[in-house]
């Protein structure tokens, strides 16, 4: 059987964080600077306390064109309502949250303090991984809905990816 990958295997550690009296306009140049989506609001001991989205960023700058621009704080728009991970969840478990949700990223939580986060595309990198590691390459079994030339492209072994691994 394959190795079951958890989120700390899969997480990233080096993160963009924001604190909750922070201002948006610096909140939102660190999100640009850094080119993420979003960032884990922490408070001075590193607990959770909520996520800044894109979306909320926009939902600021929605509140500016009816009013003059805002002067707000990132604690005024964060999600506070967000899904925490620990670090021995496993690979499945975490795709199954983002099926079910739309969230682009879990914060991982350990004693109650944030130690990573895992992305949609941090699942992708582990679902690859565990695909490669497996001894028994499976048959796809759904075949009467897949195309012969597909079909045969997915019985053969595994293709090879755009940076030359297999």
């Amino acid at each position: 059987m394959a190795h079951i990958v958890t989120a700390d295997q899969i997480m990233s550690k080096k993160l963009v964080t924001l604190r909750p009296d922070m201002d948006m306009i610096a909140a939102m140049y660190l999100l640009l600077k850094h080119r993420v989506s979003g960032a884990t609001v922490v408070d001075q001991e590193d607990r959770v306390l909520g996520v800044l989205s894109e979306k909320d960023c926009l939902r600021m700058f929605a509140n500016g064109a009816y009013n003059e621009l805002p002067s707000a704080h990132v604690s005024d728009y964060m999600s506070r309502t967000l899904t925490t991970i620990a670090p021995d969840t496993d690979l499945f478990t975490i795709a199954g949250i983002f099926l079910k949700s739309a969230f682009r990223r879990l914060p991982v939580v350990k004693d109650g303090k944030l130690v990573g986060q895992v992305s949609r595309r941090d699942v992708l990198d582990g679902s690859r991984a565990v695909w490669l590691s497996s001894p028994v390459k499976k048959k796809w079994t759904d075949s009467k809905y897949i195309p012969d030339e597909i079909q045969a492209r997915l019985d053969s072994d595994i293709p090879e990816i755009a940076d030359g691994t297999r």
